[in-house]
């Protein structure tokens, strides 16, 4: 605790930051600063309050020294993007607000963050995260100043959240390669630029669209008849979602593999890898951006991805998801 706290200037905000700390650490569900300092011998409740939503330090060196501990402990494979829900009864904590609360599975009143973790087969540790700000609290101004949120904050979409938490660590020199998770964190663009290879999950009825594996040969276009303006050269196969590329492969195509022990037993699905191109228009523009900008001209390639398509042994079928051969129809993931 001394050396994670090392930062902090005052020697009694040393102090409470290990005895809070010590009281998360401790048995007891619930970890409110009133419930903690009851079950702490030395826990004192207003002090706690004080050190939590009043007392002035600078928590991102506290961060910073907590991510240059755990990596080497961790010795990460990966770093995996996600965010994290926390349900909340009342509307008095910073951020709450209803939306999707991954805790419960549903709509709810909660506070939403974002993070990066570093990952392993045995471990796993939060290296960086920010507290979501929902639009709604960009004008609310009694909500604003009741909870102490600063004039400059305002609310920042969550996959910009995770690219300042991924530029913040490539600072610190943890390192930032990752998975991303949400469709604005396009693999191909935005990601490798900060973490190298990477990748992001989507679902199998997500809008995406994916120009099949035979489209690697690239874009081609008609031969010129002479009149007219010149075909553009274009990837001539319609682009299709995830879920009917998985489809349309078959069920014999994915191979079962059984990745690690879980809490209740190995966990075994069944996984597809193909070599795709995304599609639309956006996926365009980001590759022609990307293309002008370091080799000042585009021939139209789009970049290529690895798309892994998970197609669980008990889904079952979806009725009119254009699959006619399969029993069960795949979610899918990349």
């Amino acid at each position: 605790m001394a050396d994670v706290f090392a930062s902090v200037p005052r020697k009694d905000q040393r102090a409470k930051g290990d005895c809070y700390l010590r009281g998360l650490m401790m048995d007891g569900r619930r970890k409110s600063v009133q419930a903690m300092a009851a079950r702490l011998p030395d826990g004192n409740e207003q002090n706690l309050q004080q050190f939590v939503n009043q007392s002035t330090w600078d928590p991102v060196p506290v961060r910073r020294r907590i991510a240059e501990r755990m990596v080497p402990r961790v010795g990460p494979d990966a770093r995996a993007v996600d965010d994290v829900s926390f349900p909340k009864d009342g509307r008095m904590s910073v951020g709450v607000a209803p939306q999707y609360c991954g805790a419960l599975g549903k709509q709810a009143n909660c506070q939403v963050a974002v993070g990066v973790h570093a990952v392993s087969d045995t471990a796993s540790c939060p290296l960086n995260w920010r507290l979501f700000l929902p639009r709604e609290w960009a004008d609310d101004t009694a909500g604003r100043r009741r909870t102490g949120v600063p004039e400059d904050v305002g609310h920042r979409e969550k996959w910009r959240l995770v690219l300042d938490a991924l530029d913040e660590l490539a600072g610190w020199g943890t390192g930032s390669a990752g998975r991303g998770g949400g469709c604005r964190l396009r693999p191909e663009r935005r990601l490798p630029r900060r973490a190298g290879r990477a990748g992001t999950r989507v679902r199998g009825r997500h809008p995406r669209r994916y120009h099949r594996p035979a489209a690697r040969r690239g874009p081609h276009g008609p031969a010129w008849s002479g009149n007219g303006r010149r075909p553009a050269p274009r990837y001539r196969p319609p682009p299709v979602t995830v879920a009917e590329l998985a489809a349309a492969s078959g069920r014999e195509a994915f191979s079962q593999v059984t990745w690690r022990e879980g809490s209740r037993g190995p966990m075994t699905s069944r996984f597809l890898a193909m070599c795709v191109r995304s599609a639309g228009v956006r996926s365009r523009r980001l590759a022609q951006a990307a293309a002008v900008a370091e080799h000042g001209r585009w021939d139209g390639v789009l970049p290529q991805v690895r798309l892994l398509a998970e197609w669980p042994a008990a889904r079952r079928h979806r009725p009119g998801s254009g699959c006619r051969t399969c029993p069960t129809t795949p979610r899918s993931r990349s």
